[in-house]
């Protein structure tokens, strides 16, 4: 008789179905732990030499040069020659550079191996955001220049006519476009109309997309990072948005040198950021991805220090063949945002999950893969009739509802009473 056993799967199953039913760390973990054991594990090393070949890291070089030279112009600061930047500590420590690495040398290569797509957006991703390069806005904040090169894993070529989309918090740890606790003051509701620091940039020849951005802020739960999702199959509408039929072929995130983040925080207005700063080495999801990948944007400094701006840059590559469909946490509209009634539930939570010490959780905000169904909002951004559809696919990786979690364990515990008697015998 396996009773024993058999009891302990069941009883497992049931306490799984009954877990924190918010969205937290954990979930985005599990979804990528998913992911990564259905596709193999590539690295951008076997196609140094290609690049090489093709010119295109010669080309990365004259127009990274190029961007941080028109960065300094836009900033009023005064131009530096070759050898002021060399003689110029970038604090690039997770790459190794120095003050005496050559220009070759800091922008010919890619920074880290590939970043492998991943299947969750977190819990403030929205949906209909506008193609633009300054994201900027209003928000204040220590100006940075993002650079993304896209490259096909498989070919090694770089990945042209693709989009790029971008968001992350502000200076004092709060998204744009969402309501929800743990996401500034809850209370102010027409934080769903805010646009800030969210954007979309198409590929060019080279693969690359950059943004004019501020250097992100932190809240409780997680460190500084940047969201990044790769669009391959989408076109651009008349209103300037890809719509609200998301899919992508790459969700990921981006993180900065610790050094950095503790040079910037002094700075007004991240200096009265009064939520807990979760470090690099503590945050979970950045271990999870440092596994097989180097997620860190290398960055130069602009000026003489970081107040005066910064250029970041990643490459990283895409299964071009690989698509998801995006459940956004609220659609932007010509009119305003509007929550996604289907996104799921309650906030992020920190690394002690939700509603613990390590975040902010609870029910009502717009959260992570939760939720099953379909969702049409009544038109496309900009006042259209459209039908566009978000969420009509469900992706097996999609966490299920808050509903579903209960009446699945509900049932499960019904039929240990059920099969008790009959196991005994």
């Amino acid at each position: 008789m396996h009773f024993p056993s058999f009891a302990s799967s069941i009883l497992l199953f049931c306490g799984l179905a009954l877990a924190h039913p918010g969205h937290d760390v954990t979930e985005e973990i599990l979804d990528r732990r998913a992911f990564k054991d259905s596709v193999r594990q590539v690295s951008l090393a076997h196609c140094a030499e290609k690049l090489k070949l093709r010119g295109i890291q010669a080309r990365n070089v004259q127009r990274r040069a190029a961007a941080v030279e028109k960065a300094r112009l836009v900033l009023d600061l005064a131009k530096r020659d070759t050898a002021s930047v060399l003689a110029t500590s970038h604090n690039k420590t997770d790459l190794g550079y120095s003050e005496n690495t050559s220009i070759s040398d800091l922008f010919s290569g890619n920074s880290s191996c590939v970043l492998t797509p991943e299947v969750t957006q977190g819990p403030y991703y929205v949906g209909g955001e506008y193609i633009r390069k300054d994201v900027t806005e209003n928000q204040p904040g220590v100006n940075i220049t993002l650079d993304y090169q896209v490259i096909d894993v498989d070919t090694c070529d770089p990945v042209p006519n693709v989009y790029v989309e971008i968001w992350h918090c502000n200076s004092t740890g709060v998204y744009s476009g969402v309501v929800a606790n743990g996401n500034g003051d809850s209370s102010d509701e027409t934080n769903i109309n805010n646009t800030f620091l969210r954007g979309i940039q198409k590929t060019d020849s080279d693969g690359v997309a950059q943004f004019g951005s501020l250097f992100p802020g932190h809240y409780t739960g997680r460190t500084t990072h940047v969201h990044v999702m790769v669009h391959t199959n989408a076109t651009e509408l008349s209103n300037h948005t890809l719509g609200n039929e998301v899919y992508a072929s790459h969700v990921g995130q981006s993180f900065f040198d610790q050094d950095l983040i503790t040079e910037v925080s002094k700075i007004e207005p991240y200096a009265s950021n009064t939520q807990t700063l979760t470090k690099n080495a503590e945050d979970s999801i950045l271990a999870e991805e440092a596994d097989t990948v180097d997620p860190l944007l290398a960055y130069t400094l602009l000026g003489s220090s970081v107040s005066d701006g910064l250029f970041a840059w990643s490459a990283f590559g895409i299964n071009t063949s690989y698509v998801n469909s995006v459940k956004p946490a609220s659609f932007y509209y010509e009119s305003g945002g509007i929550e996604n009634p289907n996104s799921g539930g309650g906030g992020p939570g920190g690394n002690s999950g939700p509603g613990g010490s390590g975040g902010p959780g609870g029910s009502g905000g717009p959260g992570g893969q939760g939720g099953n169904g379909t969702v049409r909002p009544t038109g496309r951004p900009g006042g259209g009739n459209g039908t566009n559809t978000s969420g009509s696919g469900v992706s097996p990786t999609n966490i299920t509802s808050v509903a579903n979690r209960y009446t699945v364990g509900a049932v499960m515990f019904s039929l240990i009473g059920l099969l008790l008697p009959v196991l005994w015998l």
